[in-house]
């Protein structure tokens, strides 16, 4: 399965200079856990990515005032992308390498058309997961049918 069939092209993003309470009420407002920060309010050119756990690890923890402090700040500046035709394992094999739980996902000229997170590619597997458990149940149970046949036959 390929990460264009999962992803979620719901971009919200912020600028670098937007503040962490700015931040967290936009995540709040638009129900999301990460924000594409690009380089000014237009949102064309991305420089980074800052997540809900970045304002708590990298801010709150360290007692910084919500209201003082820049998204610039906290933020992962290094972008870790996924072209959408790459498939789950791609996907999954770039978060562990770099450390994320989410990657901005790319088109084929380079711009971003959104995020794929952990949960995303978790619940794709699962249903791939279940449809081979499905595949297994029933050929145990194809199986079993042709054996009663055959011993009703022989007798």
């Amino acid at each position: 399965m390929k990460v264009e069939r999962v992803f979620n092209q719901n971009i919200v993003h912020t600028t670098s200079s937007a503040t962490l309470e700015q931040a967290a009420r936009l995540m709040r407002d638009r129900h999301v856990g990460a924000l594409l920060v690009t380089e000014d309010i237009a949102g064309k050119k991305p420089v980074g990515m800052v997540t809900d756990r970045d304002l708590v690890i990298r801010a709150l923890a360290e007692g910084a005032g919500a209201q003082d402090r820049t998204i610039a700040e906290v933020m992962s500046a290094a972008l870790a992308t996924i072209p959408r035709s790459s498939n789950l394992f791609e996907a999954l094999e770039r978060m562990r390498a770099n450390g994320m739980r989410r990657l901005a996902v790319t088109e084929p000229d380079g711009s971003v058309s959104g995020i794929v997170s952990a949960d995303d590619l978790v619940g794709a597997l699962a249903v791939q997961l279940s449809s081979l458990g499905g595949l297994l149940r029933s050929e145990l149970l194809h199986e079993v049918a042709r054996e009663g046949d055959s011993g009703q036959s022989a007798g």
